[in-house]
């Protein structure tokens, strides 16, 4: 028999069983004793050792045949496999590439998220003091509008009072004045009294009564009567000096304005002497202007709070 492994031929081993048949029948026939019958199986053996050896052959083409076609299919696929293989390195390193530039853009993007973070806190601290600093600056408007307000209240009624003694002013009986931000009439001494006297002259009493008139006008209102004198020494047995002369003429004023009907509630007196002087005491004229008779319009409290300025923020 020819055996053969499928995929793997030993040309060596194709004519191998034919051989060993020719040479046994050589053998047989050299001795000259083989028998008819032998000589007939002999043969028969030949013929499948040959059969067997035809299909050796065809298995053998088939093989070969076969191996070409796998070869070519391996070169195509070796082909094909290289060509996949560097098409997959050049789209990697692309990746890659688009990785690194991804990579870089987050970092990027990450640092910004963080100053854009901080930014935004710093911004809205900011807008946290911007918005207290506004509400602040808002009611600080709306007190200094309520003080203009006020104000322009306080203005008017200087102008209507200013007005309504015209009149005396141009008499010379009083003068209308503002000193440290207040409204003051000013009775000169002379109209009210005489020299070193306490005593009110009946002209000043008419001219008091009709300050009083004008002053009751006013509703809610405080006045202070100040005396002052100039600064040549008075010395008597009522008044020891110019401080009690001065006293004593804010206390007549006062009674004198109570008489006219002004509340005694909304009047003070008070005394300064000669420490209080509107002009130098070096001339007659200077002496005789420091020498007078204030009557102090007193701003009400809510005027006073209203004229104290806040701290800025």
């Amino acid at each position: 028999m020819c055996l053969a492994r499928p995929g793997v031929v030993d040309p060596a081993s194709m004519n191998k069983p034919l051989c060993c048949v020719v040479i046994l029948l050589l053998a047989a026939l050299s001795t000259g004793c083989v028998r008819r019958d032998e000589y007939d199986a002999k043969v028969a053996e030949l013929g499948v050792c040959y059969v067997g050896t035809q299909r050796c052959r065809e298995d053998v083409y088939q093989t070969a045949l076969w191996a070409g076609l796998l070869g070519k299919q391996a070169a195509d696929y070796r082909r094909q496999l290289e060509d996949r293989t560097t098409k997959a390195n050049r789209d990697l390193g692309e990746l890659q590439k688009q990785l690194d530039d991804s990579t870089a853009l987050v970092a990027g993007l990450k640092q910004e998220l963080q100053r854009t973070g901080a930014d935004v806190d710093k911004l809205m601290k900011e807008k946290g003091s911007l918005t207290a600093a506004l509400e602040q600056a808002k009611k600080r408007l709306e007190e200094l509008r309520k003080a203009e307000e006020a104000a322009q209240k306080r203005a008017d009624a200087l102008r209507s009072l200013i007005d309504r003694f015209k009149k005396m002013a141009d008499a010379g009986q009083l003068k209308v004045t503002v000193r440290k931000g207040r409204m003051v009439l000013q009775l000169p001494n002379d109209v009210l009294f005489d020299s070193g006297k306490a005593d009110v002259k009946q002209t000043g009493q008419a001219t008091l009564a009709d300050v009083a008139k004008i002053l009751l006008s006013i509703p809610d209102r405080q006045f202070q009567v100040a005396g002052h004198t100039d600064n040549v020494p008075i010395t008597t047995q009522r008044f020891p000096d110019n401080w009690y002369l001065s006293t004593a003429r804010a206390n007549e004023v006062v009674e004198l304005l109570i008489k006219s009907g002004m509340q005694p509630r909304t009047l003070s007196a008070s005394g300064y002497g000669e420490f209080d002087p509107v002009a130098p005491n070096d001339t007659d004229e200077n002496r005789a202007r420091n020498r007078r008779i204030e009557i102090t319009l007193q701003p009400n409290v809510d005027e006073l709070i209203a004229g104290i300025s806040e701290p800025r923020p």
